[in-house]
């Protein structure tokens, strides 16, 4: 089955909440998933979460006109990080649910200081300029002199045992961001923000609000918050899904390693075998790589992976219908 993102201006890396557990967020039912009930979110009673978060993008909408007026005007010789800040990212967060942020002067962990401007609770908020990218350090601006924003933030998640979960934004962009135990692939939830305002993307909007508000990190500990809570459920699933994807594995091998040799036309396979020519394991390993090989095209068939970006509408059709592996699942079923 097609697995995709449904979310135009979302991304997410490293599978830190993957598409399927954001779509079940997003529908905001307390059936899909615990902790999306109005109460959790701390809304008064007989509030609604989509009146809530209606008022906030009807205010934000306003926020971000203004904001995106006045970094159009703003001189090349300022760094716009009050701008990025007063006019658009703190409005932002108090919409979800923060309140007035307070400043901080940076998170030391084991003696080595990390300037992230923002601080609530256990998560660190790092607000930097529109004009700086989320993931090149600029040498003299504040808080990215030594690393990218997002670097920074993720140092001081991954060395820090208080601090599970945090934010990096430049107004533009906004991820979320866990500690992680891999140093050499990413995992965040980003949000297009220009994408999501200038588009009207209230959808994606929803998701946002529903993902970052305040209460999804608020916690006694880190790890008992409602984003670990669902971290965890998107785990187990996985876990399930690769307990199942080997069962059929193993029962792929055997019904294909009894059902060649049984075909009339492979008289030279069942002499190969008898002859010993072929051993066992040898057969046994080509078999897991053909299953392998059909799993491999079977998930890129699914998400459109396989065919040129510009291979045409009849082409598509006509592989779909005749040469692809999902016409062998259709018939088989």
């Amino acid at each position: 089955r097609r697995s995709e993102n449904p979310f135009v201006s979302v991304r997410t890396e490293g599978g830190l909440l993957p598409p399927e557990v954001l779509q079940r967020i997003a529908e905001a039912s307390e059936g899909n998933l615990d902790g999306l009930s109005p109460s959790s979110y701390r809304l008064q009673k007989g509030e609604r979460l989509k009146e809530a978060i209606s008022r906030g993008w009807s205010r934000l909408t306003g926020s971000w006109a203004a904001f995106k007026s006045a970094r159009e005007k703003l001189p090349e010789s300022e760094a716009g990080t009050t701008l990025t800040r007063e006019r658009w990212l703190l409005p932002l967060f108090a919409e979800l649910g923060y309140g007035r942020l307070p400043a901080s002067r940076g998170v030391e962990v084991g003696g080595v200081p990390f300037p992230v401007s923002h601080v609530w609770q256990n998560s660190p908020i790092h607000l930097v300029s529109f004009r700086v990218d989320i993931d090149k350090k600029l040498p003299g601006a504040a808080g990215t002199a030594r690393s990218s924003p997002h670097s920074l933030v993720q140092q001081l998640l991954n060395r820090s045992d208080l601090h599970l979960w945090g934010f990096v934004s430049n107004g533009l962009f906004l991820r979320l961001l866990r500690d992680n135990a891999s140093l050499s692939r990413q995992a965040f939830v980003e949000f297009d923000l220009v994408s999501m305002m200038e588009e009207e993307r209230f959808s994606d909007f929803c998701l946002l609000w529903l993902l970052c508000h305040q209460t999804r990190v608020e916690a006694e500990k880190p790890e008992e918050c409602w984003l670990e809570v669902w971290t965890k459920a998107a785990r187990e699933e996985g876990r399930r899904a690769l307990d199942g994807l080997r069962d059929g594995v193993e029962k792929a091998i055997e019904i294909l390693g009894a059902g060649f040799p049984s075909h009339p036309g492979n008289t030279g396979l069942r002499e190969a075998l008898r002859s010993g020519s072929l051993g066992k394991d040898d057969y046994y390993r080509q078999l897991l790589r053909l299953v392998y090989r059909l799993l491999f095209l079977l998930v890129a068939e699914d998400r459109e992976l396989l065919l040129l970006p510009e291979a045409s509408a009849l082409a598509r059709e006509r592989y779909q219908r005749f040469y692809s592996l999902a016409r062998l699942r259709r018939l088989a079923g």
